[in-house]
């Protein structure tokens, strides 16, 4: 029985040495992954995110004219959901009156007392000139009594022809005197009355253009469509309690889907890639089955800083080729734009490309061992860069550093 005992215990002993090796042995080998270097065309790109926007639109407008009624903001009251479609003729929103309503109401006031005070106005000048009139005709009259008294005194005494010449002068002066203060106070009730008839009509104007103006608080479609919110500045929807600004009325659009855009914004790393008429892939992420085609019609030449980031990026435009009528505004898409493109070359992963000060090589399978081989690389995208010089067609590469690799052995261009 010892002996069996014995026996038991070498073998589990042996078993587990056994297990140890094995298992000490496998962590120990390096994974080695290795890749062949291939040949054929090598594509160039740029990904990006965006969002599809209609390339042409109809802007559907708050009033025009509140800079005229001195209103700068105006907040939307009402506004029917974002894609509704609509007719032309159709209510889309209502702008918030409150503001507008109480300068009318003074409005209204302030021309009641206007109105009012041309009337006083008229009728005082009226009435000052009907006086003026009777006191000139009063001094007409005295002034032919004069003339009559005058003619009478030829046979009277010196004295008293002096005395009637004197009373003619006088009333001859009076009389030319009330007609000149009369003509003065005939100008000054015109101009008096001019000064309030133009501020009766200034108020008048400003009221009809006020009433003009809350006309166009209820606003509405000029043409079908399908109605889309315009973004503020921050990137945010236009909604119920937005402000549609006297500078910049545009409450919402109404897109033409026959042309649609993807608007994206690429960072500043790759924008000096980026150029006008290079062709796009785009996928909108609700259909990813989808793939569409498109060109780059515009390259923002100055860049921006987007809401919630620390990048600067540039707008990129990329025009859609095909129409579909899936697409809608507002989509999100992923877009690849094609930069550059070459035919027929050669190209490896970029892990496989490794770097001796200023010579690039790699692990490359020669046989059966393992050597450094230098290579003289080109342009390169996000995952595979292209190798000019150093290797062929088929050559195996290591993707992994093997142990030990300063003991390889070098081979430059030379040597091949």
């Amino acid at each position: 029985m010892k002996y069996k005992k014995y026996i038991i215990i070498s073998v589990i002993i042996f078993v587990i040495l056994a297990l140890w090796f094995l298992l000490r042995s496998e962590s120990a080998m390096d994974v080695v992954i290795k890749v062949p270097v291939e040949r054929g065309d090598f594509v160039i790109s740029v990904h990006t995110s965006g969002e599809l926007e209609a390339k042409n639109s109809e802007n559907i407008l708050g009033p025009s004219g509140l800079r005229t009624v001195g209103i700068w903001n105006v907040q939307i009251a009402e506004i029917i959901p974002e894609g509704t479609v609509v007719e032309e003729g159709d209510w889309v929103a209502t702008l918030d009156r409150t503001e507008i309503s109480n300068r009318l109401k003074d409005l209204e006031t302030e021309l009641e007392k206007l109105q009012t005070l041309h009337t006083q106005t008229r009728l005082d000048t009226t009435l000052e000139l009907r006086n003026a009139r009777n006191d000139l005709i009063n001094l007409e009259h005295a002034y032919e009594e004069a003339e009559i008294t005058l003619e009478q005194s030829r046979f009277e005494p010196p004295a008293t022809i002096r005395q009637a010449e004197i009373n003619l002068e006088k009333a001859k002066r009076s009389y030319e005197q009330a007609k000149e203060n009369y003509q003065l106070k005939l100008e000054q009730t015109k101009a008096k009355m001019q000064e309030v008839t133009a501020s009766l009509n200034q108020q008048k104007r400003r009221y009809e253009n006020m009433l003009g103006v809350i006309d166009d608080f209820e606003i509405h479609a000029p043409k079908p469509g399908m109605v889309i919110y315009r973004r503020a500045w921050d990137g945010s929807k236009i909604t119920v309690g937005s402000q549609v600004s006297s500078w910049d009325n545009v409450v919402a659009t109404l897109p033409d889907f026959s042309v649609m855009i993807s608007k994206t914004f690429v960072n500043e790393i790759d924008i000096s890639k980026v150029s006008q008429k290079q062709k796009a892939k785009i996928v909108v992420d609700a259909f990813p089955d989808k793939e569409f085609t498109g060109v780059v019609t515009e390259v923002a030449n100055i860049g921006e800083q987007r809401p919630n980031s620390d990048a600067r990026v540039f707008e990129v435009n990329i025009e859609i080729n095909e129409y579909d009528t899936i697409l809608r505004p507002a989509m999100t898409t992923k877009n690849t734009i094609i930069t550059d493109e070459l035919d027929d070359v050669l190209f490896v992963p970029i892990e496989a490309v490794n770097a001796l000060d200023t010579i690039n090589y790699v692990f490359q399978q020669l046989h059966n061992r393992i050597v450094r081989q230098q290579v003289v690389t080109g342009k390169r995208n996000e995952n595979q860069i292209v190798i000019n010089e150093g290797l062929d067609e088929g050559d195996v590469v290591l993707l992994t550093m093997p142990s030990e690799p300063e003991s390889l052995r070098f081979y430059t261009l030379e040597d091949n």
